[in-house]
């Protein structure tokens, strides 16, 4: 799986086989140990402070109750749209939420068209969820930012401001745009700032 063009795939085998195992346990006993060697911008994952900012909080400082059980927001972006500008939403209604954008990009995913004209933020946008108060902000696309520059505004504002950002996710049509609890939990890794996640919801 390539999940960010131009970074390699994973590589996912054994590094002792159940048959290798078997000669150094007791008869009928057998064990398999796998090894995986990734960029960790692989699949859905989580970007942290430290991923855009050198004194930033890694993976291992993000608190629990950043990254798991939030109220969650879905905002659906119409078809054909690129640039996400505004956010819908009263700020009022935005503090201490996860906000996810379906914009359907991911219909996209493991195709080469995935990589090219991606909906994504602004960093109008980012700034307003900004001063919301977002807890973390995902999308179902390629990059939250516009990737046709090396500037990355919207990451520049959402991990300067300590919101995590959840990216490439898929399936967000199948959450009711609120009243659904969100958690992308990455595991805890001194000097990281990307890894891949299970993100799932509870709805009712």
């Amino acid at each position: 799986m390539v999940t960010y063009k131009g970074l390699p795939a994973p590589i996912i085998c054994d590094w002792m086989s159940r048959e290798a195992s078997r000669a150094k346990y007791a008869v009928g006993t057998e064990f398999q140990i796998g090894k995986i060697e990734m960029v960790a911008n692989t699949g859905t994952y989580v970007d942290s402070p430290f991923h855009r900012y050198e004194n930033g909080k890694d993976l291992s400082e993000l608190p629990l109750e950043a990254l798991a059980d939030l109220p969650c927001l879905v905002i659906r972006v119409p078809a054909g749209t690129t640039v996400i500008d505004e956010v819908p939403l009263r700020s009022t209604k935005v503090e201490g939420h996860a906000v996810l954008f379906q914009t359907g990009w991911d219909r996209h995913w493991r195709t080469d068209r995935y990589f090219d004209g991606h909906p994504h933020l602004t960093e109008r946008a980012a700034d307003w969820l900004v001063r919301a108060g977002a807890a973390m902000v995902g999308i179902d696309s390629f990059n939250i930012d516009d990737v046709s520059t090396g500037a990355r505004p919207v990451h520049t504002a959402l991990l300067g401001s300590d919101i995590p950002i959840c990216e490439h996710m898929r399936g967000l049509n199948q959450l009711p745009a609120q009243g659904s609890r969100f958690s992308a939990v990455p595991v805890k890794v001194k000097g990281f700032g990307t890894f891949p996640v299970r993100a799932w919801a509870s709805v009712g």
